[in-house]
């Protein structure tokens, strides 16, 4: 795991010239170029919000902006994992240069999307304003969460892209698991919505709450940006040891199958 973190350093200028050509290219050739950056998840939130405040009659209030403060998060962590799980098996042109830093690409994937979440959290406090919900000092306990999430997606992103090379149905696999987590995460829906439908049964919504490192970081976000609370510090933590531990196993799973990525792909 020290190696990959090493190496990343060392190699972080051209881990920033490659968010850079990234940025540069997802959009290249629309009309409205690098606004979408901005459009995609806007209208996102604009659909599932006409679908629960609308129509089914969320109780939430100010729900278009409770749902655009777990939604952004979730965006980061569905477009690097997504992404992630083809990093390495669709960059056979970098791969087969001499002494290209494999580690590099998946760490792309999370970094371009980390910057098109910080650039989207603007639209998040103007909406915000728009309701009077104003930020608090809890806010600064945005990059703590942060850090969580960065090493979680990190940790899966390597594991996954050093799978997918050698077994491509994974990244379908992926990308369906990441609908059903969505779904089973308080982003649409808050987690005392959870709490209330199981109160009788306190062991599941322990697990519903507890179990999930997506519930737990979103309840974060949810915590310093909505209710303007501290977040649950322990469960933090313990997301972020499970983080680091699977961080170490993914180093070490990438490290093993490395020398034989140019080939498989």
């Amino acid at each position: 795991m020290l190696r990959n973190l090493r190496e990343l350093h060392q190699y972080r200028a051209l881990l920033w010239s490659l968010v850079q050509r990234e940025l540069k290219a997802r959009y290249r050739g629309s009309v409205l170029g690098f606004l979408w950056t901005f459009l995609n998840p806007t209208l996102l939130m604009l659909v599932y919000s006409l679908l629960f405040s609308v129509y089914m009659r969320s109780a939430i209030e100010h729900y278009t902006y409770f749902l655009f403060v777990g939604l952004l998060p979730w965006i980061w962590f569905q477009s690097s994992i997504a992404g992630g799980a083809s990093a390495i098996s669709d960059r056979r042109d970098l791969l087969t240069k001499v002494r290209f830093p494999a580690q590099v690409l998946p760490a792309t994937v999370v970094a371009t999307n980390l910057v098109n979440y910080l650039l989207s959290l603007p639209l998040m406090l103007i909406l915000g304003l728009a309701y009077q919900v104003y930020p608090t000092w809890h806010a600064l306990l945005f990059p703590l969460i942060l850090f969580v999430q960065l090493t979680f997606t990190l940790a899966l992103s390597y594991l996954i892209s050093a799978l997918n090379v050698g077994f491509r149905d994974l990244q379908h696999i992926v990308s369906n698991v990441l609908t059903l987590v969505f779904f089973v995460t308080p982003i649409l829906y808050s987690y005392h919505d959870v709490e209330a439908k199981l109160d009788k049964y306190p062991v599941l919504a322990h697990l519903a709450l507890y179990a999930n490192p997506l519930a737990v970081l979103m309840r974060g976000y949810q915590a310093i940006f909505y209710e303007h609370t501290v977040p649950e510090l322990v469960p933090l933590g313990g997301v972020f040891l499970l983080s680091v531990g699977l961080l170490w196993i993914s180093s070490w799973v990438f490290e093993a199958r490395r020398e034989e990525f140019a080939e498989l792909v």
